[in-house]
């Protein structure tokens, strides 16, 4: 009997030792290992399951960056009351161009032209004219704020309370530069600063979206990019993801990349470039957009970092088709790579492009943004794009919306779901992004 118990406290000993050693070798781990350390800057406050249950109020939030090839999750603390996280692996594409009397003295984009057919046969068959908010607005949805002013700080904290509540880390903003705006729109960029400091309020970081301003050309992105890292470069709310050689650069992402030819982005983007910004103080982690297959060779040959695909519309285009991601994704592992894939709740831009009803995305009560979150969380990608917070005219919004019946118009919504449905949805799918990495590291 002695030497039963002899035996079983030397082999208790022995296994406690194993599980000490196990766990010491676990802590040498570098992040090229697979682990990533926290957000540079950031407090150590414990392992994952206890961040969660932490007071987070008085958490100093850090920029969010990432390790390209690693899977690690990126959580932080909202500096709100709430006790859950966001996540800086979850990116939200977002649009400053709204106008209303109150705050502009006119409606902006909410009263935006029903864009005709570019075959004038099909045109005559459709509506034109312009839509006359508030009861008619350029949306086949409704807000719950009404037709708002991007320039009016109480949307803009309820903006960013939403994006909070939806987990998202990271507002992309669609932007142009001072002076220049879209084609049915004001310039903006004067408003950056107030989205900076509300997105900095909810420990949100804000990347820029680029647009194909009339004139952009690799040397007036040159230009771009310098304004923008000199001007908001130093704000807590600047995001900076980190790259696969361990810089922690800002991370940009260029819409219809397309229009301008590789070998004129190769100026900027290679570092044999006549005017290139890699090694400099403006280098960046940029990204651009997949539309058609052969995109691809394209982008690799300008000198870009990674491909993202934008549209929320399944078969719209080569990029995003969920069926080819897992080929785009193979592409960009093996030429190093960012491949981020773009989900959406839906799509409808009947509202200003009457003829385009075959691209409608039906919600399917939000069954049709599940399947994009899992189609995209199925090739494991660093970063998942939603498109988008607040892209009205397209219907891919899943900002709050709220049934609405006028006289001229029956408005679609999210019944029987409240109007946060897809926030919350968005949410549970950013916690599950977040889980399923964990488990891609083991």
């Amino acid at each position: 009997m002695t030497r039963l118990r002899r035996k079983a406290l030397v082999a208790l000993f022995l296994f406690a030792l194993f599980i000490f050693g196990a766990m010491m070798g676990l802590r040498t781990l570098k992040p090229s290992d697979g682990f990533s350390d926290l957000a540079p800057g950031m407090d150590f406050i414990g392992d994952r399951s206890e961040r969660r249950r932490l007071d987070v109020k008085d958490v100093v939030v850090s920029p969010g960056q990432f390790h390209m090839g690693s899977s690690d999750t990126k959580v932080v603390f909202t500096k709100s009351d709430r006790d859950y996280s966001i996540f800086y692996d979850v990116h939200i594409f977002y649009y400053l161009w709204y106008g209303s009397p109150s705050m502009d003295n006119k409606y902006i984009h909410w009263d935006h032209v029903l864009v005709p057919h570019w075959d004038p046969k099909i045109a005559a068959s459709h509506a034109q004219g312009r839509h006359t908010p508030p009861e008619d607005i350029a949306s086949s949805f409704y807000p719950e704020l009404g037709p708002y002013s991007s320039r009016d700080p109480k949307v803009l904290e309820s903006h960013m309370s939403q994006i909070e509540a939806a987990a998202a880390g990271v507002l992309v903003l669609s932007w142009y530069p001072p002076g220049v705006a879209d084609d049915h729109g004001e310039p903006t960029e004067d408003l950056v600063p107030a989205v900076m400091d509300a997105a900095h309020r909810h420990s949100i970081k804000v990347a820029f979206h680029i647009q194909p301003y009339k004139g952009r050309t690799d040397q007036s992105m040159h230009d771009n990019i310098k304004y923008i890292i000199d001007k908001y470069g130093k704000h807590g709310a600047f995001y900076r993801f980190r790259s696969s050689t361990g810089r922690v650069l800002p991370l940009f992402y260029v819409y219809d990349s397309y229009l301008t030819p590789p070998e004129s982005w190769a100026e900027l983007l290679t570092t044999k470039g006549s005017h290139s910004i890699r090694g400099t103080p403006y280098d960046g982690i940029f990204v651009a957009l997949i539309v058609e297959e052969r995109h691809k060779h394209d982008i690799q040959a300008s000198g870009f970092d990674g491909i993202y695909t934008y549209f929320a519309s399944n078969g719209f285009s080569f990029g995003s088709s969920h069926q080819n991601w897992k080929a785009i994704k193979a592409f960009c592992d093996a030429n190093n790579l960012l491949f981020i894939p773009s989900v959406g709740p839906g799509y409808v831009d009947t509202a200003v492009r009457p003829w385009n009803n075959h691209n409608t995305r039906n919600r399917v009560n939000g069954r049709y943004y599940e399947t994009s979150l899992q189609a995209a969380l199925s090739v494991r990608p660093e970063i998942v794009t939603i498109t988008s917070f607040n892209q009205w005219h397209e219907g891919t919004q899943i900002e709050r919306a709220i049934p609405k019946k006028t006289v001229t118009r029956l408005y679609l919504d999210y019944q029987p779901n409240q109007p946060d449905h897809y926030l919350e949805l968005t949410r549970q799918w950013a916690e599950n992004f977040n889980k399923e990495k964990d488990k891609w590291l083991m």
